[in-house]
């Protein structure tokens, strides 16, 4: 889980910057606590969605904030 946590908040970092990361860490940290309680001990699918969770909570996968409208 712990590995998981890391390379999420390097990753996030590169997306980014280290301090957003830093600043994310503590979120993160319960998120994938709780899909670990939950029974997901895969640390590459907690690494993915980890990075997602992170990716919605600033906005980053709204298609209308990156452009695209539709048509």
């Amino acid at each position: 889980m712990q590995r998981a946590i890391d390379r999420v908040i390097q990753t996030y970092g590169l997306l980014t910057n280290q301090e957003a990361a830093e600043n994310a860490k503590a979120k993160v940290e319960t998120y994938i606590r709780t899909l670990f309680e939950a029974g997901e001990t895969d640390d590459n699918r907690l690494t993915v969605c980890g990075l997602v969770y992170l990716r919605e909570l600033d906005g980053s996968n709204d298609p209308v904030k990156a452009g695209y409208t539709g048509m």
